[in-house]
């Protein structure tokens, strides 16, 4: 059974799925791309590797990873949005890259593959909305081989006292506003500051992802600490 969470989570980025990548884009200034590539780069992947993208939504992250892992690798992509997953297929169709992305629909928590099955495993700004943040990092260490690592992309909460307050006035008064403008919907884009409201600080995360086994965890805060990539290894067990 889907929690009350994951069927309005669901809801909510079916509504927005076909502006999702620009309003991403707009939103950030154009950083995203810059923040998914440090994320791929913290995953430390190889020419051949397999690699799972976990919530890929529209499969941004996917199509650089795959770019990582050329020309015989493979990323599984797995979203439990179907809206989101139609378009990420329309993304890579378009890209030279497509072709070695498996678009899977499924759910984080319980992820559909065998313990050891991937050379890394990513999440990009969706462990906001799992139900369970460390159930979902434990599936994407089980599933990853010993050696490999689990990353996380992910909205943070920047400590700069005057920058974090010009911030919060951007993140909680603008985004909600220029999100109505670009989606003509009000509750997506005033759910995004609420959902970082909730989660916890990226010191709490590096703290998870020592307590749940990852080795050598570390936390990389950029753009000021607006995001955070977190990193860990799975050791042998």
């Amino acid at each position: 059974m889907a929690t009350e969470k994951e069927v309005y989570v669901r809801d909510l980025f079916s509504h927005i799925a076909r502006r999702y990548d620009l309003m991403n884009t707009l939103l950030s200034f154009n950083l995203d791309k810059y923040w998914r590539q440090v994320a791929v780069g913290k995953a430390a992947l190889k020419p051949g590797d397999r690699v799972l993208d976990v919530c890929c939504g529209t499969g941004m992250l996917s199509l650089a990873l795959a770019r990582a892992v050329f020309p015989r690798g493979k990323v599984v992509g797995l979203d439990f949005c179907p809206a989101m997953l139609e378009v990420a297929r329309g993304n890579l169709a378009r890209s030279p890259y497509g072709n070695l992305v498996e678009l899977v629909e499924g759910n984080a928590v319980s992820l559909p593959f065998a313990s050891d099955t991937f050379d890394g495993a990513t999440i990009a700004f969706a462990l906001r909305n799992v139900p369970d943040i460390e159930k979902t990092l434990l599936e994407m260490k089980r599933v990853v081989r010993p050696g490999g690592r689990v990353v996380s992309l992910e909205l943070a909460k920047p400590s700069w006292p005057l920058f974090k307050q010009l911030y919060y006035f951007y993140f909680n008064r603008v985004v909600p506003i220029l999100g109505r403008l670009g989606v003509g919907l009000k509750d997506p884009y005033s759910y995004l500051p609420r959902s970082l409201q909730g989660f916890p600080h990226q010191r709490e995360i590096l703290a998870l992802f020592n307590r749940i086994g990852l080795e050598e965890a570390q936390c990389i805060e950029l753009t000021g600490g607006i995001v955070a990539v977190h990193v860990g290894i799975k050791g042998e067990e």
